[in-house]
């Protein structure tokens, strides 16, 4: 299809478009697991092509999300260990989509970086079609750009967005919030993907040994635990929706307990969060007692070992409780609603 097709000049400028044209090939197999109902067409034209699911619904309404991996990438390039960053942009845009209760449709990556080494680009997307298959996105577009001398040869740095679908009268809406509602936690894989400028200052991570076992984790290493991929909740909330009238859903993310919960909680009620349920991941601890870090800023940074928090009336709370554990989920109660001028009370 490309025989034609090359460059000396451009290749002389630092771009090689027939290595584009191979890191496609390479990375087909992959987007090929991804692929769902409303796939109409392959990678590789100008615009990927999706056809709505829309039975059933009486008044469907796209959701879509984007994000990045922050600087965690920085860890994947320090390690040479790429399959995995890929999950963690897929789970920043579905986690947050399914927030608003959309069922996530498909998901489209870019990819920008220093030298475009085929290989390379197939393993980051490969990781990138394993957090489609987690969510039930199709990967259906994406592009990989060469940006010589804008970016050191070995560096790249990865963001995507996706698109949901939703019937407008299912739209989680916060305003059915009471007194008394439950907060269930769902535990996080991990910092997950946000904190990681100041996870990289604390551990000085392009210095330090990132590969050896550390007590402290359980015998994992730093890197292997720093570089564990973002969880995906998809699949257990949307089961969890089909079953219980759910209130409010909050992605943990950059900011923590402090920036995001609020985000879902009305004017005239707070998330009163019981500190001492919460099960704090041994990473954490590790960060806080490196860095020096206080309580209160480890709170409003990292998601503390807490993915995502949900709320639902207290009557529903057992059975909300046991969809969860029924699709793999360890969920527990971290706190209620309560009437405050202040969105959480930690």
């Amino acid at each position: 299809m490309h025989n034609n097709s090359k460059s000396e000049s451009y290749a002389a400028a630092g771009v090689d478009i027939t290595a584009g044209y191979k890191a496609v090939e390479l990375m087909k197999k992959h987007i090929a697991r991804t692929k769902n109902e409303g796939c109409l067409d392959d990678v590789g034209g100008f615009g990927g092509c999706f056809g709505l699911p829309i039975a059933g619904m009486e008044e469907p309404v796209l959701v879509s999300g984007t994000d990045g991996c922050g600087t965690k990438v920085k860890l994947a390039i320090l390690l040479d260990k790429h399959d995995t960053i890929g999950i963690d942009a897929v789970a920043m845009c579905v986690n947050d989509i399914i927030c608003v209760g959309a069922k996530p449709l498909f998901f489209l990556d870019y990819i920008a970086c220093g030298k475009n080494i085929p290989e390379k680009i197939a393993e980051i997307v490969s990781g990138v079609a394993e957090g489609c298959v987690q969510s039930g996105a199709a990967l259906i577009g994406g592009e990989t750009a060469e940006h010589p001398g804008m970016m050191p040869i070995d560096d790249y740095d990865l963001a995507g967005f996706a698109v949901g679908i939703v019937d407008k009268k299912k739209i989680i809406d916060n305003t059915t919030m009471e007194e008394g509602d439950v907060v269930i936690a769902l535990p996080s894989s991990g910092v997950h993907s946000n904190g990681f400028s100041l996870v990289r200052k604390v551990f000085d991570v392009e210095n330090c040994d990132l590969t050896s076992p550390v007590e402290a984790l359980g015998g994992k290493s730093l890197g292997e635990t720093l570089l564990a991929p973002t969880k995906i909740y998809v699949k257990p909330v949307l089961a969890l929706l089909d079953n219980v009238r759910v209130r409010a859903i909050s992605h943990i993310t950059g900011g923590g307990f402090y920036e995001n919960i609020p985000r879902s909680i009305p004017d005239g009620f707070g998330a009163k969060i019981d500190k001492s349920a919460v099960k704090i991941l041994p990473i954490f601890d590790l960060i806080a007692k490196t860095g020096n870090i206080t309580e209160r800023d480890m709170f409003n940074t990292f998601n503390m070992g807490v993915g995502m928090s949900i709320v639902v009336a207290k009557a529903d709370a057992d059975k909300a409780l046991e969809i969860l554990k029924a699709q793999g989920e360890e969920p527990y109660i971290i706190g209620e609603i309560i009437k405050s001028d202040d969105k959480v009370i930690l």
